[in-house]
């Protein structure tokens, strides 16, 4: 398996870990005042976007600072 598979892979995981960790987190909030009556399609939806947003906004976070973390061995 070579260097590029594996971060490709890795990153692939976190992404799919931070995503359902965001869609797991954001049913805590309650947003039923915010909803229209018999919007639950577009509530779901919204729900799932948000989640992709917020997931990968912090996979991609964890994974620049694992990389600094790297590039910061590499150079000591």
């Amino acid at each position: 398996m070579t260097l590029t598979t594996l971060q490709s892979l890795i990153a692939l995981v976190s992404h799919i870990f931070f995503i359902l960790t965001a869609f797991w987190s954001l049913q805590a909030v309650r947003t039923d005042t915010l909803i229209k009556k018999y919007h639950i399609p577009q509530a779901r939806t919204l729900y799932i976007l948000a989640a992709i947003a917020i997931g990968y906004t912090v996979s991609q976070f964890f994974l620049d600072f694992i990389l600094s973390i790297q590039q910061l061995f590499f150079f000591l």
